[in-house]
């Protein structure tokens, strides 16, 4: 269509256009269309979690299957270490990376990568060969490294599609339904390797050496779930604030989320274009410098990305060695290798049903009521004193009653996901700008499996100082220490329920607007953060400048 035939828009006209098509998921009831993103973010984060915690029973198999004469049935540290840190430093990239992919070249196109990484890597891990030139364990730690880069992808990009998606009244229960898809990964990787000891059991007592087949089952299942998710991954619409505010097709946005609504589903055929784009503020380096070189944004960076790290210290440091802490406290000692795995894998089982999915779904219950702040912060609070008990009491309550530490055990799990597990990732989906949200999100990610790492480090070095596992108890206090830095630093973060993502953004934008074919050269005003520094508009392929005349 010529432009010349064309009445241009008003900037009134798209400016209303904008406002309702975003007041309209805002404020669109809970239909069809909510529950299959929701489905489909889900199941990734299942396969996430059946993926990063199901080497925390392999570890155990692989001592039985080849250090049973050597390390008395222990995978060296070195090993456990980097089976364990592998997939979360792989994660940490992946975060980092998909973050920014998915705000420069659309959510869509990003979408669906990550699970092809996943399968890939998952088939090669199960398939490891055990050789002359390269160890069984080297072979795994690189496929797990690369694993980590798929896993870490589907942080950014299922919390913020899942947020941009949302209505504003439920977005928070979405998103924490998504999350909470990972107490289910954790509980099937414990499922699973149950199942498969138990269909062994005459053949692991007979020679412990088929344990080589249990452990390549439990791990290659986990492309079960991701293979069933990858098509809808592709076929999933790009979302409509991407659309707007990004991209600047306003109309196109418009008409997708109408579809959307009303039909419950994405229909390509059916996508319309538009002739005008909004002028929107891009992102580049210096835009991003200039952002968050603002106290009032950069403050809320620093609390999502300190607290998730603080988090992580002490989540994954006791969700990856599960193992360890029930073999330190008895559950799980016995002469035979089938025995002392069946009950890891009922120890695992049971104290995720205990604690973690029931935290999981208490937050998504009551996340939209209480708030994303809060949680975290009576989460963060009650971690600290029950680590400050276990640390300190820890030799004494398991002296006289086993059941209670474990008890106690559980409910750290529960805090932990009724509590900073949960908010640490829903809170940075909701406080950026959509040109900064995913790419906010993966800093703020990467910088929780940064702690991780570290914390897997510090747990296998210290655990054993003064004999086997002799200062678990000590880990416990240092697990208390970063849960209150985590609690002092969401006091940098705002509370965003209720609050729209545009409310939440820190910018209050006019939207000038532009035919797509359009050379004139004249300059457009962008009010573009909540200081209003101005910046000039030259065309739709140059940067913003810091002219300010």
């Amino acid at each position: 269509m010529s432009t010349s035939n064309t009445k241009s828009p008003s900037r009134e006209d798209l400016d209303d256009t904008r406002r309702i098509a975003l007041e309209e998921i805002d404020n669109a009831k809970f239909g069809w269309f909510h529950v299959r993103t929701c489905l489909v973010a889900g199941i990734g984060f299942f396969t996430d979690a059946y993926d990063l915690f199901s080497i925390n029973l392999v570890s155990a198999i692989l001592g039985y299957t080849y250090f049973s004469s050597i390390n008395a049935n222990e995978v060296p540290a070195d090993i456990d270490s980097g089976l364990k840190t592998s997939a979360a430093i792989g994660t940490m990239f992946g975060q980092l990376i998909f973050g920014w992919m998915a705000d420069s070249f659309g959510r869509k196109k990003m979408y669906g990568i990550e699970l092809m990484i996943i399968i890939i890597t998952t088939i090669g891990s199960a398939l490891s060969p055990k050789n002359l030139s390269v160890n069984l364990y080297t072979i795994i730690i690189i496929w797990r490294l690369i694993l980590g880069l798929g896993i870490g992808g589907d942080y950014p990009l299922s919390a913020i599609i899942t947020s941009e998606f949302a209505s504003k009244k439920r977005r928070g229960a979405m998103m924490a339904s998504v999350f909470a898809m990972q107490g289910f990964g954790i509980l099937a990787a414990g499922v699973v390797s149950l199942v498969t000891l138990m269909a062994f059991r005459s053949l692991i007592l007979s020679n412990t050496q088929n344990l080589d087949y249990v452990w390549r089952i439990i791990i290659g299942v986990g492309i079960i779930p991701a293979i069933i998710a990858l098509y809808f991954r592709l076929t999933i619409p790009e979302t409509p604030r991407y659309t707007i505010d990004v991209q600047g097709n306003v109309d196109k946005a418009a008409h997708n989320i109408k579809l959307a609504l009303e039909q419950g589903k994405y229909i390509k055929k059916d996508e319309i274009d538009s002739e005008y784009r909004i002028v929107i503020q891009k992102a580049t380096w210096k835009d991003f410098i200039h952002h968050f070189g603002q106290w009032e944004n950069g403050k809320i960076l620093l609390g999502t990305s300190v607290t998730w790290f603080a988090h992580d210290v002490a989540y994954y440091g006791v969700g990856l060695n599960n193992a360890i802490i029930l073999e330190a406290i008895g559950f799980s000692k016995t002469q035979d290798a089938y025995q002392s795995l069946y009950n890891i894998s009922v120890g695992n089982i049971v104290i995720t049903l205990m604690g973690t999915i029931p935290g999981y779904w208490v937050t998504v219950f009551l996340v939209d009521s209480l708030g994303r702040k809060y949680i975290q912060l009576q989460g963060f609070a009650i971690l600290t004193i029950l680590f400050i008990i276990m640390g300190f009491g820890y030799k004494e309550i398991i002296s006289k009653s086993i059941p209670l530490f474990i008890v106690l055990y559980s409910l750290s799990q529960f805090f932990q996901n009724f509590g900073p597990n949960a908010t640490t990732f829903i809170v940075p989906g909701e406080v950026f700008p959509t040109r900064y949200r995913s790419t906010g999100h993966g800093i703020s990610a990467a910088t929780g499996k940064l702690g991780a790492i570290m914390s897997q480090f510090v747990f296998l070095q210290l655990k054993d100082i003064g004999g086997k596992n002799q200062s678990v108890n000590h880990l416990f206090k240092f697990f208390g220490l970063f849960t209150f830095i985590g609690f002092l630093f969401t006091l940098l973060i705002p509370e965003t329920k209720g609050f729209s993502l545009e409310e939440l953004s820190n910018e209050n934008q006019k939207i000038p607007i532009k035919s797509k074919g359009d050379d004139n050269n004249s300059k457009d005003i962008i009010i573009s953060s909540i200081r209003k520094s101005r910046a000039w508009y030259e065309d739709d392929d140059d940067d913003f400048s810091d002219d300010t005349s």
